[in-house]
């Protein structure tokens, strides 16, 4: 539970003294003159500008590349494009970055692959911060039972508690 004379602004410092009333310290981020780049009350966050500024930039790029890719020949030097790459990159550029995207994933699987052991390995069930059950002498009756520490319950009591035993 918060005290009665806690801030919960970080902006602001709460000094409490025993001898002294209670001093408060503004920070001087609120004192700027200038209204860009503060985010808040004042303007548009940086990330909505970013967003804004990243789609609008993908729009165009899209817009360039289909018409590139798309148009004939003999109309792009009739709206005044001289210089453009050869329609081959059109196509080989995707072509690569989906390729390298595939290859990527199944790079990451199979390294993923090579660090995990084996299902009958035994570092599958133990490693460094596996912890055995304690054993718990009984205390006489009407004691409390203490709550167990913390440990790893066996393969067995869990083969035992999903499936039953086996007769």
């Amino acid at each position: 539970m918060e005290e009665p004379h806690s801030v919960s602004s970080p902006r602001r410092i709460l000094s409490l003294s025993k001898k002294k009333k209670a001093i408060f310290y503004f920070s001087d981020s609120e004192d700027k003159t200038s209204g860009f780049g503060v985010s808040g009350e004042h303007g548009p966050k940086t990330s909505e500008v970013y967003g804004f500024v990243g789609s609008i930039t993908t729009i165009g790029a899209t817009v360039i590349f289909l018409t590139w890719a798309y148009v004939p020949e003999h109309w792009l030097p009739a709206i005044g494009i001289f210089y453009y790459p050869s329609r081959y990159w059109a196509l080989a550029i995707p072509v690569y970055v989906m390729v390298t995207v595939v290859l990527a994933l199944g790079f990451y699987v199979g390294l993923n692959f090579m660090s995990t052991p084996p299902p009958t390995s035994i570092n599958t069930l133990f490693d460094e911060f596996s912890r055995e059950p304690s054993s718990s002498s009984l205390l006489a009756d009407g004691d409390e039972l203490p709550i167990e520490p913390i440990s790893d319950i066996g393969i067995d009591e869990i083969n035992r508690r999903m499936f039953g035993s086996v007769n």
